[in-house]
C-alpha cells in the first residue's frame, strides 16, 4: 500500500513548497490539496461535520498554482487534487491546466474530481446543483477528447464545441488518472463509467464500511467488462493507528492519504515524522 499526505494548504498554514519537500523527504508517495474557489457568506449549505465551517475552507490556495509550486521543488512524489471542483471550471481551460501541470511535473499529476457539497458555491459559478453530475460527466468526457485527439470536439447538453487544437498533451497516456470522489448511491456507477479509480473520503467514518463498497465496486466493474478499479482512501486520520491501516490493506485499498491539520511547520513536521514511522512499520 502507498501513502500520501493532504492539507488545506493556504495563507494560514505551512507553506506549500515546504510541505511538498517534507512529504518527499519523509518517503511519502504523494501530496494532495483541495479546492474551494470561495465560500459564500450565506452559509445555506451545512458543513458536513456539523457546526461552523472552519476558516481554512476560504483561505485555500488555488490547487493548480499550489501543485505547480510543489512540482518545482520536488522530483518524485505524485501531486493530486482532492478534489478538483470540475463543475466550477470551464472544461477547455481546465483541460489546459491539467495537461500543463502533468507536463511540467514530468507526468506526476493525479486528477481527483468531485461534484462538491456547497450548493451556493456552485450556483455562483452558474452550475445548477441538481444538474451537477451530468455537467461533471460531460466536462470529463470533453477533456478526455482534448487530451487524446489532435483536433478535439464534443457535443453534449452542457458542453459543446466544434474541433479545436490544444497543446501540450499530458505526459501520462491517455491522460492523468481520474479519481472519482464521493460515497453516495450514485458514486460507484460514475467511477465505472468515466473514472480510473475511486476516491472515497473516509474522514471520521468507520473503516469497516468501506469493505462492502469495494466489493460492490468490484462487481460493477466486472459487469462492465473492466478489470479491478483501484481505491484510494482519502482523509485517513493521522491518529488512526497501525490496526486501521492494516484493515484498509486487507480490504484491498491501494493508497491511503493522511489528513494533516491545517497548521504551521512547527506543528506539522513532528506529526509527519510520526506518520513516516508508522508507514515504515507497514512496508
Amino acid at each position: 500500500m502507498r501513502f500520501g499526505t493532504f492539507m488545506f494548504a493556504g495563507d494560514q498554514t505551512m507553506g506549500i513548497a515546504d510541505l511538498a519537500r517534507a512529504t518527499e523527504e519523509r518517503g511519502f508517495e504523494s501530496l494532495w490539496v483541495p479546492e474551494h474557489t470561495h465560500i459564500p457568506t450565506s452559509r445555506r449549505s451545512p458543513y458536513r461535520l456539523g457546526g461552523e465551517l472552519p476558516s481554512e475552507y476560504y483561505h485555500l490556495l488555488d490547487p493548480f498554482v499550489a501543485l505547480g509550486m510543489a512540482a518545482a521543488v520536488t522530483s518524485r512524489i505524485l501531486l493530486g487534487t482532492a478534489i478538483c471542483l470540475v463543475i466550477e471550471r470551464d472544461p477547455i481551460t481546465l483541460a489546459k491546466e491539467v495537461a500543463s501541470l502533468d507536463y511540467v511535473s514530468g507526468g506526476r499529476f493525479q486528477f481527483g474530481i468531485g461534484g462538491g457539497w456547497n450548493r451556493e458555491e456552485m450556483e455562483n459559478h452558474g452550475t445548477d446543483p441538481t444538474k451537477r453530475w451530468t455537467v461533471l460527466r460531460e466536462r470529463i468526457e470533453a477533456m478526455k477528447q482534448i487530451w487524446t485527439n489532435d483536433a478535439a470536439e464534443y457535443h453534449g447538453q452542457y458542453v459543446n464545441f466544434d474541433p479545436i487544437w490544444q497543446w501540450p498533451k499530458p505526459i501520462q497516456k491517455p491522460h492523468p488518472p481520474i479519481w472519482v470522489g464521493g460515497d453516495g448511491t450514485g458514486t460507484l456507477p460514475r467511477v465505472v463509467r468515466y473514472g480510473d479509480g475511486w476516491f472515497p473520503n473516509v474522514f471520521g467514518k468507520d473503516p469497516s464500511l468501506l469493505g462492502n463498497r469495494i466489493k460492490e465496486l468490484d462487481q460493477l466493474a466486472a459487469e462492465a467488462g473492466r478489470g479491478r478499479i483501484p481505491v484510494t482512501a482519502f482523509g485517513v486520520s493521522p491518529r488512526a493507528g497501525k490496526s486501521v491501516l492494516e484493515r484498509y490493506l486487507e480490504m484491498g485499498v491501494e493508497r491511503t492519504i493522511f489528513w494533516l491539520p491545517p497548521a504551521d511547520a512547527d506543528s506539522t513536521l513532528p506529526l509527519m515524522d510520526d506518520l513516516a514511522k508508522q508507514v515504515e512499520s507497514l512496508t
